[in-house]
């Protein structure tokens, strides 16, 4: 384990960052490798995982991604264009509508799935001498800091714990 100085904190913090960035880069791209198995792109098949359970509005669905609202609309229209996924009335809301997988797009979300699960075995088996689960637990901590810190939770109140 590597000690880090005070002093050196804030770039330690950026060095993860960068890492954290280029990885998300990299998973990206292996994303657009997968998704084109069933003949989809990354974003469409994120799209389709998230709404694959439940009810989730364009807007839901674009916060959970971290991307605007007519990003994700434009990626729902494809959907629902391909057949792919429909919207349904949203009894809380008459102008959001609920986006919702055809049985179509669950078939084809089940495919890529199945691919990315290969995938990630083969990943994880060479990544045999890291503990995946302390990395995802700083990870999920790290995310939940810096949501807090976006709704306007003070930085160092330790409250995202």
């Amino acid at each position: 384990m590597v000690v880090v100085e005070a002093g050196d904190a804030g770039e330690a913090f950026a060095r993860l960052v960068a890492d954290v960035f280029d990885a998300a880069g990299v998973l990206r791209r292996q994303g657009e490798e997968i998704a084109a198995v069933a003949g989809q792109t990354q974003a469409r098949w994120q799209l389709m995982s998230v709404v694959s359970d439940g009810d989730w509005t364009v807007p839901m669905a674009g916060d959970r991604l971290g991307t605007s609202r007519q990003a994700v609309q434009r990626v729902a229209n494809e959907l629902v264009d391909e057949g792919l996924a429909e919207f349904r009335d949203n009894p809380h809301h008459r102008r959001s509508p609920f986006l919702r997988l055809t049985s179509r797009g669950h078939r084809t979300l089940t495919a890529i799935t199945r691919r990315a699960r290969e995938r990630h075995a083969e990943i994880h088996h060479d990544l045999a001498t890291i503990d995946i689960t302390a990395v995802q637990a700083g990870l999920r901590q790290l995310t939940a800091l810096i949501r807090h810190q976006l709704d306007g939770g003070a930085v160092g109140d330790g409250s995202a714990r």
